[in-house]
């Protein structure tokens, strides 16, 4: 987390020195004169009259009786008396429209407007405000177009328009301005293509896009923008390879263009064309081949998100390099299939990164024994999953080691043996998935010690003797399933308390037996309950019924006697 900050911080400190700069050439000193005819009064008056709310009161000060340059946001300038030079109203919860009259304020350098409500299109008389340098529209509800007049603005360093309801086409106008150093149209509807004229502004640090429409191929003049440090084109609808020019792109902290339709392979080089990366996220596309082994290079990677892709090969073995590395992601790649079978052996490297939190690795074809070795990762993890892989072995009880781990999936693979006792250690456990494998012994009863355990997938084993009555002590507990084992005896009544939150309860294709308790009526939010084919008996009880939530229900191939219908003929 030290290196993200120290980077990224700076790109940030770079956006904070712009606004601060504009706000020293605005506010050294103020007049103190009243002109009640000015241009600049009566435009700010204007835009008081297009809020419909304002919830805090922020513009109560603005009134005839104290000058404008006085009023809450507002600045003027020393050298030109009486004129606007920012308006600085961020995340008050105005409510309304932009006046038009905006356009008249023509000293204006700083216009900070983000985190409102405000509705209706931006006006085009913006486009006046040629001395513009900050523009922050973010996060309001503005329709429309893309203000083509804003074009106009040369001197504009910043532009943010991200997170409102804009569509339509970026215009090819946008590289026009030649002066910014951040643009940012995230989170809007825009469709078509990136313009390719957006490579013609060299002094851009940060291209935002993410999360519109844009379709087509990614422009190879984007590679011409040499300073940028950040490309976010994540969840759009691209396509094509991508282009050979961008990895001329050294200075990139953060290349991210996930969820996009994008294909080829990766370049081998990547970890060599982004020595100063940090951020490297291209999942869920269409990329082929191997993962690039020269990851390892870009020593200060952070996050790698590769899931979602048609990755080959064997997992780079040198990725523990990678010191600062928090979160790896390859999940839903074709992986491994190696036919010695040592898949695993790249975890026996990431020992190395002490501050690794989540390794996500399910839906592959890693082979091999699951190594001891992997209850030696940082004790900072959180998030382990290798499910659905063809991974064998046994579950290593050093994996208590891992205090933090609040996430462990090792489900649908090969894995025998017991589920260690000391799991029950892990006291930040949330969700244990160990299902679809071939566990055997009892369900220990220290799993009960998990009381933040929400999520307990154990289904599809080979489990014996009884269900564990402390189990049902976890006040969080939502989703217990252990069908398909040769679990016996009765179902102990404690998982029907009077506070029990379980809205999944899967005891189906086992050996129960005995009675279905009458506590189940404590179950309010029960969604779903599959006791199917055990050895149950007996009368259903009558207080099955107050389980109005109840969505899918399954009792068959029991022994219940045939008041089966009474006793649900009101759910």
């Amino acid at each position: 987390m030290e290196v993200v900050c120290s980077n990224i911080n700076g790109v940030r400190s770079i956006i904070l020195m712009i606004m601060l700069c504009v706000i020293f050439w605005t506010t050294f000193s103020r007049s103190t004169g009243i002109n009640s005819t000015s241009t600049d009064r009566l435009a700010s008056m204007a835009f008081k009259h297009g809020i419909n709310r304002d919830p805090l009161g922020v513009l109560s000060s603005w009134k005839d009786s104290i000058h404008y340059c006085r009023w809450t946001g507002v600045n003027c300038s020393h050298k030109h008396i009486d004129r606007v030079t920012s308006l600085l109203l961020r995340s008050y919860g105005l409510v309304g429209s932009l006046s038009p009259h905006i356009g008249n304020l023509t000293f204006l350098r700083l216009m900070d407007l983000e985190n409102h409500s405000f509705h209706g299109e931006i006006p085009l008389e913006l486009g006046g405000l040629f001395r513009l340098r900050v523009l922050e529209l973010s996060n309001n509800s503005f329709e429309g177009t893309f203000p083509i007049n804003l074009t106009k603005c040369s001197d504009l360093l910043y532009l943010h328009l991200i997170n409102n309801k804009l569509q339509g086409k970026i215009p090819a106008e946008v590289g026009f301005l030649s002066k910014l150093l951040i643009l940012g149209l995230s989170k809007n509807y825009f469709t078509g293509s990136i313009p390719a004229s957006l490579g013609n502004l060299s002094s851009l640090l940060q291209l935002n896009l993410l999360k519109n429409n844009l379709e087509g191929r990614i422009p190879e003049e984007l590679g011409r923008i040499t300073n940028l440090t950040r490309l976010d084109l994540k969840y759009n609808k691209l396509t094509g390879t991508i282009p050979y020019s961008l990895y001329n792109l050294s200075a990139l902290l953060a290349f991210d263009f996930m969820s996009n339709q994008l294909s080829g392979t990766v370049y081998p080089d990547i970890g060599l064309a982004f020595p100063r990366l940090i951020v490297l996220t291209i999942a869920h596309n269409r990329f082929t081949g191997p993962i690039p082994v020269s990851l390892s290079n870009a020593c200060n990677l952070v996050t790698i998100q590769f899931q979602g892709n048609h990755f080959i090969g064997k997992v780079p073995w040198d990725l523990g390099m990678l010191d600062n590395a928090q979160f790896i992601s390859m999940a839903g790649n074709q992986l491994g299939g190696s036919t010695t079978g040592d898949d695993l052996s790249f975890i026996l490297s990431l020992v190395n990164c002490t501050q690794l939190q989540y390794l996500i690795f399910e839906d592959n074809s890693l082979r091999g024994s699951l190594p001891s070795i992997i209850a030696n990762l940082s004790t900072q993890i959180l998030f382990i999953d290798f499910g659905k892989n063809q991974i064998h072995g046994t579950v290593p009880s050093a994996i208590a080691n891992l205090s933090n781990l609040q996430i462990f999936v090792m489900a649908d693979n090969r894995l025998t043996g017991n589920i260690p006792p000391i799991i029950g250690k892990l006291h930040k456990l949330r969700a244990l998935e160990l299902f679809g494998n071939e566990l055997s012994g009892r369900i220990p009863y220290s799993l009960g010690n998990l009381t933040l355990l929400s999520s307990l997938y154990l289904h599809e084993n080979n489990l014996f003797s009884e269900i564990p009555p402390n189990l049902a002590t976890s006040q969080n507990l939502l989703y217990l399933t252990v069908s398909n084992n040769n679990l016996n005896g009765s179902i102990p009544k404690e998982f029907f308390g009077l506070s029990s939150s379980l809205l999944f309860l899967y005891f189906s294709d086992n050996a129960l037996t005995g009675l279905l308790p009458l506590e189940v009526g404590n179950m309010m939010n029960l969604v779903a309950l599959n006791l199917s084919n055990n050895r149950l008996s007996g009368a259903l009880p009558d207080t099955l019924a107050k389980c109005l939530m109840i969505e899918y229900l399954r009792l068959d191939r029991n022994f219940f006697h045939e008041e089966i219908l009474t006793a649900l003929q009101t759910l």
